[in-house]
Formats: C-alpha cells, sequence, structure tokens
C-alpha cells in the first residue's frame, strides 16, 4: 500500500468508520454518506481496521467510485474516495419547474367508493401492479434514493407519471386500477426506504457478506441481475413503522380516477427473506422469527391504513414461495427477486411463511386482501426463472386467509392449471392470460381460451383476469414498454367482455 503524506483536497463529507471491517457494517456507512453527495464530491473514511485497506479499493472498483488517496496516521488509515459520476443536482432531462406544476393534478373525485365484494365483478380485468417508469421518473429516482432532490420534487416528478399511468390503464378498460408503482425503485425493496433502522443498498455492497463473493457475483450475471444498479434492504436496528408507507400514494391515485384501486405490498415471507443477512442484521435480532415479527407489525399497520383510506384490494406479493419448492438445494443461495438469503428444509419454510400470513391479515375482511405468486419476473430470459407447476404449493395456498390469489398461469413454467382444483371455494382466483415478458400482444381468442379452461375448472364466479405478474418488477429493468402493457391490458378487456356474454346467466345465478 502507497501512503500519501496527505490528501491533496479536502474532502466534502468526513466519518470515522472505528474498527469497523467491510463485511460487519462499515459499507453500509459508506453508502449512508456518499449517497447524499453528487456525483464528483469526496467523502474521507476514517478506519482502524486494517483488513480495510484490501476491501475498500476492490469496492471502489466494482461501484465505479475513485479511490484517490490513503493517508496513515498512526493505527489509523484516512481514505478519500471520489463519488462516481458528475457534479450536478437535477436528473438530466427533468425540468424544474415540475414541482411548481403537480398542484393542478390533484382534481377530485367522489371518495364514497363502493368497497363490498361485489364492486368487483367475477372476470374483471386488473394488472398485478408496477408499470414501466418514465423517463423522468427513472432520471429522478436515483436521486431521491441518495438525497440530492427534495421529496416534493420527487413526487411532483411521480404524480406527472402515475396519472398517466392511469389514464393508460383506463383507456384499456380495466375495471380496478393501480398507480404502477412509479415512486418505487422496485417492488419489495422500497419498502427499506420507509421503515426505521433500514437502508437501501446496492447488491454489490453486500457482497462482503455472502460465502464465496466471487461464485456469488458470477451467479448473478448468469440470472441476468445487475448487481450495481438492483438495490437490497438491509437491517442495521429494529425495525418501526412510524408514518404510513404507501398510504399516500393511494390517495393521489384516488384522486386521478374513480375506479376501484389495488394496492401492491411485499409480503412478510418475502421481507423476511429478503431482510435476513446474517452479518447484518443479527445486531439487532438474535433469530429472524424476531425480524419477521416486527415486520408482521409493520405491515398490518400499514393494512388497516390501507383499508381504512378506501383501497379495494390490498395484495402481497410472495413470488419466494415458488423459490422454496422449485429453487436450488438449500445449502446454496438464490436471487429470486431480492431473496438472498438461506432457506430451510421445504415444508418448514411453507409453513412459516403462511403463518407469518396470515398473521397480517387476521381480523381484517378476507374479499380485500390477495396474495400473488410468480416464479421470478426480474429478466426477460425465460430460462433464468424457475419452473414447476403449483401441486408442492397447493396445501399452503388453501391456507392462506385471504380472498384472492394471483397466480403467473400463462407461461409453461407455470405448469398446468389442473393442478390448482383444490383451491378454497370461497377464494377468487386472479388468472395469468397474458405473458408480461412478450412484446407480442396476444390475441383476444388466445385469452378467451385460457379463460375458458380457467373457467372450467373454478367456475365463472370465481375468475378474474390479470397478466401473469407486473411489467416493470425493477424500475429500470422493465419487462414491457408502456405501449405493450396498456395493449395486453386492453386484449385482456376485449376477451372479458366475451366471456361475460358467453357466460352472463351462470355470472347472475344466486347457486
Amino acid at each position: 500500500m502507497q501512503y500519501a503524506p496527505a490528501h491533496s483536497s479536502l474532502p466534502d463529507a468526513s466519518f470515522d468508520g472505528g474498527s469497523l471491517d467491510c463485511g460487519s457494517g462499515l459499507l453500509l456507512l459508506i453508502r449512508r454518506h456518499i449517497d447524499p453527495l453528487p456525483g464528483g464530491r469526496l467523502l474521507e473514511i476514517r478506519s482502524t481496521e486494517p483488513s480495510v485497506e484490501e476491501d475498500l479499493p476492490s469496492w471502489c472498483r466494482m461501484t465505479g467510485n475513485d479511490l484517490l488517496s490513503t493517508v496513515r496516521r498512526g493505527p489509523e488509515r484516512s481514505y478519500l474516495v471520489r463519488k462516481r459520476g458528475a457534479p450536478g443536482m437535477l436528473p438530466e432531462g427533468v425540468d424544474s419547474r415540475v414541482a411548481t406544476n403537480s398542484v393542478a393534478l390533484h382534481t377530485s373525485h367522489p371518495v364514497g367508493r363502493d368497497l363490498s365484494r361485489d364492486s368487483i365483478a367475477p372476470l374483471s380485468v386488473m394488472g398485478i401492479g408496477s408499470w414501466p417508469r418514465s423517463p423522468n421518473v427513472l432520471a429522478a429516482l436515483p436521486q431521491y434514493l441518495s438525497g440530492r432532490i427534495s421529496d416534493a420534487h420527487f413526487h411532483a416528478i411521480a404524480d406527472l407519471a402515475v396519472a398517466d399511468v392511469i389514464a393508460a390503464q383506463e383507456r384499456a378498460g380495466v375495471h380496478v386500477v393501480t398507480d404502477g408503482e412509479q415512486r418505487r425503485d422496485s417492488y419489495a425493496s422500497f419498502i427499506g426506504n420507509h421503515l426505521e433502522n433500514c437502508q437501501l443498498v446496492p447488491i454489490v455492497d453486500l457482497l462482503s457478506y455472502v460465502d464465496e463473493p466471487d461464485r456469488f457475483r458470477e451467479e448473478l450475471k448468469a440470472l441476468d441481475v445487475p448487481a450495481e444498479s438492483v438495490r437490497h434492504p438491509a437491517v442495521f436496528g429494529k425495525l418501526a413503522r412510524r408514518t404510513p408507507i404507501v398510504v399516500p400514494e393511494l390517495q393521489f391515485a384516488q384522486s386521478r380516477t374513480a375506479r376501484p384501486i389495488k394496492v401492491a405490498l411485499p409480503g412478510p415471507y418475502l421481507l423476511t427473506r429478503t431482510m435476513w443477512l446474517e452479518c447484518v442484521a443479527d445486531k439487532a435480532y438474535d433469530t429472524r422469527e424476531a425480524l419477521a415479527d416486527d415486520i408482521v407489525l409493520a405491515l398490518r399497520g400499514e393494512l388497516r391504513d390501507l383499508l381504512a383510506a378506501g383501497a379495494a384490494i390490498v395484495q402481497f406479493d410472495e413470488p419466494v414461495l415458488t423459490e422454496v419448492v422449485f429453487g436450488a438445494p438449500r445449502q446454496s443461495r438464490s436471487f429470486m427477486c431480492g431473496a438472498l438469503s438461506e432457506r430451510r428444509e421445504p415444508t418448514e419454510e411453507l409453513r412459516f411463511a403462511a403463518g407469518l400470513i396470515n398473521r397480517v391479515v387476521d381480523g381484517f375482511p378476507r374479499d380485500r386482501t390477495a396474495v400473488h405468486v410468480c416464479r421470478g419476473n426480474w429478466s426477460r430470459d425465460e430460462s433464468v426463472a424457475l419452473s414447476g407447476d403449483y401441486r408442492p404449493l397447493v396445501p399452503t395456498l388453501c391456507e392462506l386467509n385471504v380472498g384472492h390469489l394471483f397466480l403467473e398461469l400463462c407461461t409453461s413454467r407455470a405448469g398446468e392449471l389442473d393442478s390448482l382444483r383444490q383451491l378454497p371455494e370461497d377464494v377468487r382466483i386472479g388468472v395469468g392470460v397474458v405473458n408480461q415478458k412478450l412484446d407480442r400482444v396476444e390475441t383476444v381468442n388466445e385469452i378467451v381460451v385460457r379463460g375458458e379452461a380457467a373457467i372450467a375448472v373454478f367456475g365463472a364466479k370465481r375468475v378474474l383476469l390479470n397478466p401473469d405478474c407486473g411489467f416493470a418488477t425493477f424500475a429500470d429493468r422493465p419487462i414491457a414498454s408502456a405501449a405493450v402493457a396498456e395493449q395486453k391490458l386492453a386484449a385482456i378487456v376485449q376477451a372479458s367482455r366475451q366471456l361475460r356474454a358467453l357466460h352472463g346467466e351462470s355470472l347472475h345465478s344466486t347457486s
């Protein structure tokens, strides 16, 4: 190691990492201090841990930051790091006047909404949740997450995008809308920005926390996972929900439409698997069960407030359930939409997952709660996603005390529809009838055929229609374009009209 007598420039920010090494919390502190800095600014890191001399240059190379100089002061080293990117405060291409123009978007719609189950008729059409983010949102998100633009500025940009997303769904004719998750960097990790003692970090920062980091980096590359851009929630203290998480998202969406609104949240099992990284989480929690207890409390509070605010359906996303039964052997790790932690034997994991979901929804109206299950939606490459029918999951799905199951069923990876015959008769099934990963828009006839197959299994009264998954699980890696998303939903709506005409008598029967 070559030491400089002194740094050639003064830092813009500085902190003391003490004796922490990169695998026990120093990278989280670095991220906390460097994220708010504009590109090109300087951060000083002071440390007495010798291993940082070797690990910090590697981290800088992986993240694109520059280690400019190292100064030795007795047992302490001082590292001067220049943040990647050019200086600048506002996202490129975003009109700085947008923050002053958002008030006009908040036009009012009737707030008296019929939220009974019958308000969402059989064969209704809706998306799963996410929608491709607008260019302005994509430019603003990293600036917002790193604290370089204000809440008001970001949400003004997002307001415009949400208004466009809702308008697109209404043009398509859907019966239940979502806000497209425009304010979220991903369908799950965004929650880390809303809970106390949780921090969003790029997956590349977590390589020090996994066994065999070089091998893990190669696995992520093979799975088409961008470790530098996908963020992951890391827990460094007791979790707590002090303020609503997505209730403001619902309230703005309500100002833009009179249609029922579905809100998606990451499920408690997904969050537990995502947040339980032993080398980080064990500072606050002795066991993942203790971590799960606080996650359940946070989600129950959010569910309560969302239903009180008028959400028609609150959907909990649990894609990692399929990883339990179709993933690699339990001694290895899997990305599976961000679930990096190891899992236990499948029967134990499924029992644990069902228990968490039921604790969250306990006491709330079943007909306004849902669970979504798929096999991975981070890449358009179908070969890297999991495959297998629902048979191993049916007993678990039967245990869930929710009124709706939104299931991936269009892709051949999901197996045969017939494997779901045993699902409870009082549960509605949101049937995936288009594959959101394909650019080709399915024909109305294709969708009708898939709808008829579902009706043959479940009966017309129990069937809802939707894509297999969201159109943009991760903000900067959309699975479809906004134009294709709208066309696919419009095709489902046309198929729904045909199916309602064909099954009108059974839909209105009282038997």
